[in-house]
C-alpha cells in the first residue's frame, strides 16, 4: 500500500477570515454574485412573456404550456447542479464557473431561435441547466473567499440580487415587447439576445476571479493556495494598510476526492439534523417561488386584465420588496442571529400569504393594493429564502460543498417542479382555486419557520472550518 501524504499545517482559513472588507471583496462580490442576477433577468423575462408567447405571431402557447416551459427550466436547474457540483468538488471552482457562464450563453442564444414548443423548451432546459451549475459552483466559492464576520450579509445581499435581475428582465419586456418599437414576432427573442450580451461581460470579469485557496488547500496543493492569499492579502493591504496578524492553524491530511457516497454518508450519517433542516428550508421556500413568480404575469393579465406587454411595469414593485428585504434585513442574520431571524421571516410570509389568498378570494383588492401586499410579503420571504440557501452552503464540510449545495436545490426544485404548472391550471380555472393554492404556499413556509426554530444552527460570525471540520483536517476516514 502506498504511504499516506504527510499532513500539512496551514493558517489559510484564519488568513482569509481576518481580512478586512476591501475592493478585492467587491470584485468577488460582483464577478460571481451576478448568476444570481442573471437568473432573476431569465425568469422575469420568461414570466413575462408568457402571456406574449401565447400569441399566433410567435409560440401560440397555452397558458399551462407556458408553465410547461418554466417546469423545463427549473428541471434542467436540478440535473445540472448535480453534474456539475460533482465536478466543481473534484476538480475546482473556477474551471466549472467558468465553463457554467459558457454555456448560459450558448443556451440564452439558442432560447433566442426558438421555433416551436419543442424547441424551446430544450434551450431553456440547457439554460437551466447552466443556471444550476452556477449555483453549486458560486455559491461554494463565494462562501469560501469572504471573511466570516460578513459571510451572512454579503450572502443574502447577493442572493437578493436576483431580483435586481428580475427588475431588469421586467424593463427588458417594457422595450422589446412595445408593438411600436419591435414587432411581435421579434421583440421576444431580442430580450434573450439582451441576456447572452450581459453573460460576455461577465466572463470578462469573472476571469480576474482565483481558485478557492480553501478547495486547494484540502486537495494538499497547500504552496498554491499560500500564494493565491499573500496575492489578495497584497491587494488588501495596499488599500486598508498592515493586516492584522491570523490566528491560529489548521492540519489537513490530504484525501482522495470525496464521492457522491461520502455526500450521502456526511449528510444522513454525520449531519443528520442538519440534512433535515436543510431540506426542510429549501423545500418550503422553492415551492412557494416557483409556484407565485412564474405565474405571477398570468394572474396579472387573468384577473387584473394587464396587456400583455405592460407586465414588467407591475413586475417592479414585486421585485423591489424582494430586492430590498435580504438588503436591509442581512445584517441581522449577522448579529441577532440565523436561527431568529429565519424563523421570523418564514412565520411571517406565510401568515401574509393566507391573508392575502383570503382577501383575493373575497375580492377586497384592487391592483394597486395587491401589489402593495405582494410586495410586503416577499420582503420578508425573499430574506428568510436567501438565508435558506445560506445554510445548506455553510453547514457542511468543505470538501463537499458545493455537492451539498446541489443535493438541497435538487430537493427544492423537484419539490417546487410542478408548481408553475400547477398553479398555472389554478389560475385557468377559478379564484378560488388560487385561494387554495396560496394557502398550501403559507402553510409551507411556516412548516419552514418550525423546522428553524427546531434545528436552527448559530452559524453566525463563525469560520466556515468551525461550523464543520474539513475532512481533510480529520487524523482518519470512516
Amino acid at each position: 500500500m502506498p504511504a499516506e501524504p504527510a499532513p500539512l499545517s496551514t493558517n489559510i482559513p484564519q488568513r482569509l477570515d481576518r481580512l478586512p472588507w476591501s475592493r478585492w471583496h467587491w470584485l468577488v462580490v460582483t464577478a460571481l454574485g451576478v448568476t444570481w442576477l442573471l437568473d432573476g433577468l431569465e425568469v422575469s423575462i420568461v414570466a413575462s412573456l408568457g402571456p406574449m408567447l401565447m400569441s399566433a405571431t410567435t409560440l401560440y402557447l397555452t397558458e399551462s404550456q407556458v408553465g410547461l416551459t418554466a417546469s423545463a427550466y427549473l428541471f434542467g436547474s436540478v440535473l445540472g447542479a448535480l453534474l456539475f457540483a460533482y465536478l466543481t468538488d473534484r476538480q475546482g471552482r473556477k474551471k466549472w464557473f467558468m465553463i457554467t457562464l459558457t454555456l448560459y450563453l450558448g443556451a440564452t442564444v439558442l432560447t433566442a431561435l426558438s421555433w416551436n414548443l419543442p424547441s424551446f423548451m430544450v434551450f431553456r432546459f440547457l439554460t437551466g441547466a447552466a443556471i444550476g451549475g452556477e449555483y453549486a459552483a458560486i455559491n461554494s466559492a463565494i462562501d469560501e473567499l469572504i471573511p466570516a464576520a460578513r459571510r451572512g450579509h454579503t450572502d443574502l445581499a447577493i442572493n437578493g440580487s436576483w431580483w435586481l435581475g428580475s427588475a431588469g428582465g421586467a424593463l427588458l419586456t417594457l422595450v422589446f415587447l412595445d408593438p411600436a418599437l419591435f414587432p411581435e414576432y421579434l421583440g421576444w427573442r431580442l430580450c434573450f439576445l439582451f441576456g447572452g450580451v450581459i453573460g460576455v461581460g461577465v466572463a470578462l470579469v469573472r476571469r480576474m476571479i482565483p481558485e478557492s485557496p480553501r478547495w486547494l488547500m484540502t486537495h494538499g496543493r497547500v504552496p498554491e493556495a499560500e500564494s493565491v492569499v499573500s496575492g489578495i492579502e497584497k491587494q488588501v493591504a495596499q488599500e486598508r494598510g498592515p493586516l492584522a496578524d491570523p490566528q491560529g492553524t489548521l492540519t489537513v491530511h490530504p484525501r482522495p476526492h470525496a464521492t457522491p457516497a461520502t455526500v450521502a454518508r456526511e449528510l444522513f450519517g454525520t449531519y443528520p439534523k442538519r440534512t433535515t433542516l436543510g431540506i426542510a428550508l429549501m423545500v418550503t421556500q422553492s415551492f412557494m417561488y416557483n409556484a407565485v413568480s412564474f405565474t405571477y404575469p398570468l394572474l396579472l393579465t387573468k384577473h387584473y386584465a394587464v396587456p400583455a406587454n405592460r407586465v414588467g411595469w407591475y413586475v417592479l414593485p414585486f421585485a423591489l420588496g424582494n430586492f430590498l428585504g435580504p438588503l436591509l434585513l442581512g445584517r441581522f442574520f449577522d448579529t441577532i442571529g440565523r436561527k431568529p431571524m429565519i424563523t421570523m421571516t418564514y412565520a411571517v410570509a406565510g401568515v401574509l400569504l393566507a391573508l392575502t389568498g383570503y382577501w383575493f378570494e373575497q375580492g377586497a383588492f384592487t391592483l394597486s393594493t395587491h401589489m402593495l401586499v405582494w410586495s410586503l410579503i416577499f420582503f420578508f420571504a425573499s430574506a428568510g429564502a436567501s438565508a435558506a440557501y445560506l445554510t445548506v452552503s455553510e453547514i457542511f464540510p468543505m470538501e463537499i460543498r458545493a455537492m451539498a449545495i446541489a443535493f438541497f436545490f435538487m430537493i427544492a426544485q423537484g419539490a417546487g417542479v410542478l408548481a408553475p404548472w400547477m398553479y398555472g391550471k389554478m389560475i385557468e380555472s377559478s379564484v378560488t382555486s388560487v385561494y387554495y393554492g396560496y394557502l398550501l404556499g403559507a402553510g409551507m413556509m411556516l412548516a419552514g419557520a418550525a423546522a428553524e426554530l427546531w434545528l436552527g444552527v448559530a452559524a453566525e460570525g463563525r469560520p466556515l472550518e468551525e461550523l464543520a471540520a474539513p475532512l481533510s483536517s480529520r487524523t482518519t476516514m470512516e
